[in-house]
């Protein structure tokens, strides 16, 4: 059975590719977005009452996975960034990407709301993990007695330990902007580098807010060898 979906909008980030996303929301809360409504759905009347909320969930489309016929490139098995991309789980069992249904589901927080001309109601949000142009299908407000369960179990993930790395600057003379800096240094600590790579050598190249960040990877260190605007 086919189901339809409309989209209702879409999100703009400082990522115009999905290399260097983070891989949960939350997980760099600086990080700024913004939900542009499509013109049907421009209607400030759907967003009332959503101010009295601190957070929203988002259920979005992993749009840069499709492939050419927009069919999701997925299997039943993953390799799990969490485990080192060295043990397989159910794709039901994580978080992957690559899904029957490409659906994303993030909760984000929200900045604020603003009315703005020839866009009607536009949402800021924080912290959000979305490539730029994401579409988006449905917000829905995040109800903290409903959606935090105490005590709930989180499978392989609370038996791994959740490491950062150290970030440092090669080059000091960067015209990267202090707040993209702090939002850049954070990203990198979480390594965006796929888990199977790990060659000290490589230099990675990753687009973020207009800029092109090229860094490596030796140990538990992230070394930033360039930023260009």
């Amino acid at each position: 059975m086919e189901c339809r979906i409309s989209q209702i909008a879409h999100i703009r980030t400082d990522f115009k590719e999905k290399f260097g996303v983070p891989r949960q929301a939350g997980v760099v809360p600086e990080l700024k977005g913004k939900i542009v409504f499509e013109p049907e759905f421009r209607n400030a009347d759907m967003l009332k009452g959503l101010e009295e909320f601190s957070h929203l969930w988002l259920i979005w489309e992993f749009s840069k996975n499709l492939d050419e016929e927009g069919n999701s490139r997925w299997t039943p098995t993953v390799r799990p960034p969490r485990l080192g991309g060295n043990e397989r789980k159910g794709v039901f069992a994580t978080r992957s990407p690559f899904r029957p249904n490409p659906l994303g589901l993030s909760v984000v927080k929200i900045e604020k709301i603003t009315e703005e001309p020839g866009l009607g109601p536009v949402i800021y949000v924080l912290g959000a993990d979305m490539v730029d142009n994401t579409p988006v299908f449905d917000i829905k407000p995040y109800i903290p007695y409903a959606d935090a369960v105490l005590g709930a179990k989180g499978g392989f993930t609370d038996s791994t330990e959740y490491k950062t790395l150290n970030v440092v600057w090669e080059k000091k003379d960067d015209m990267l902007p202090e707040e993209e800096r702090l939002s850049l240094v954070k990203i990198l600590a979480n390594d965006p580098r796929p888990h199977y790579q790990n060659d000290p050598q490589r230099i990675y190249g990753m687009s973020f807010a207009g800029y092109e960040v090229k860094f490596r990877v030796s140990g538990d260190t992230v070394s930033v060898v360039d930023v260009i605007k």
